[in-house]
């Protein structure tokens, strides 16, 4: 029996306040806002609400309290948890938008998770498990930033975790970025799929994040590179310009549809459920592809922080092309 279960790894989940503004945002004056939502967040826990809104199997992981907002707000939308209590509240993060499609984001530091790493771990990898009724998660998602109070090579140190518990049973996704992405990447820990947006390549292979989304055969070049580092496969997104898929047999760019933009906030959490969950229904990476960039799309053609189920995305609209054949990494 093939597992479809994602599980998603949010280490500093938030409450995620949007504010719409119905003009541009003016520094310092006093504006009315059209509208203002709350809705849970954490770049794991927008992953999981994509795969519960397209009827996917998923268990969200995360630190915090059974009555904290967050944890609340994912049992309302029926999202299921697996919780690390830890006796403070979560964070808040603000978001304002305007209708060009700006988005501004000032996001809280989170409480510290001091001396937690081992529980999380534990937490993770329980819950990665097989069950009397399934067997164990097809992928585990690790997502989003780390709270203050764990080590720099926490990341690594959770990937590791999994890797012994459940060897390749379950292939693990990574989507983060600075001091911690890059110590995964320092820690030999194979990881089978990665989804940076170009800023976040160009912090680890190098590179100018502007020419990555002008030209996708330097993008892949790039993201080929970044394969080099024990990576399986690199989903790389680039917003406007769509997105390009690495892996061993080759490389791939889509372009993304036409739309009005209302709020980049999850689009490439969405991307990467889309592609995730194409992958559990045994699509080709070329599908994969188009549902990633057709789930970003319409993540961000949705107002504040509203995530898109997969019934309501036309991958069809997508075009993807091959792009030059890369030949496979030279062994580390």
């Amino acid at each position: 029996m093939t597992s479809t279960r994602i599980v998603t790894v949010t280490p500093n989940p938030s409450l995620d306040r949007t504010i719409e503004l119905a003009g541009e945002l003016q520094r310092g004056a006093v504006q009315r806002a059209v509208r203002s939502t709350a809705e849970p967040g954490g770049k794991g826990v927008n992953v999981s609400r994509v795969v519960v809104a397209s009827g996917g199997d998923t268990v969200a992981v995360l630190p915090g309290d059974e009555l904290d907002p967050v944890l609340l707000g994912l049992a309302t939308r029926g999202i299921p948890t697996a919780a690390l209590p830890i006796g403070a509240p979560l964070r808040s993060n603000v978001t304002v938008t305007e209708p060009t499609g700006t988005t501004t984001k000032l996001n809280e530091p989170g409480p510290s998770l001091a001396g937690r790493l081992e529980a999380l771990a534990a937490l993770v990898t329980d819950t990665a498990a097989a069950t009397a009724t399934g067997p164990a998660a097809r992928w585990v998602v690790f997502a989003g930033s780390l709270p203050p109070g764990l080590p720099d090579d926490a990341l690594a140190v959770l990937v590791r975790a999994v890797r012994q518990r459940h060897g390749d049973e379950v292939r693990i996704a990574v989507d983060s970025s600075g001091v911690p992405f890059t110590a995964l990447l320092q820690s030999g820990e194979h990881i089978d799929l990665v989804k940076p947006n170009a800023e976040e390549l160009a912090e680890v292979v190098g590179g100018d994040p502007d020419e990555f989304e002008r030209d996708v055969e330097a993008a892949a070049l790039a993201a080929q590179r970044l394969r080099e580092k024990n990576v399986g496969t690199v989903l790389l997104t680039l917003g406007s310009a769509g997105a390009v898929l690495v892996t061993e047999d080759g490389s791939h760019a889509a372009a993304a549809p036409r739309i009005v933009a209302r709020s980049t906030v999850g689009a490439g959490d969405s991307s990467l459920a889309g592609y995730l969950l194409a992958e559990v229904a045994g699509l080709p990476p070329e599908q994969r592809l188009a549902q990633a960039v057709a789930t970003g799309a319409a993540a961000a053609a949705l107002p504040g922080s509203d995530v898109p189920a997969l019934d309501h995305t036309d991958p069809s609209a997508v075009t993807v092309r091959s792009l030059v054949q890369h030949p496979a990494p030279e062994p580390a």
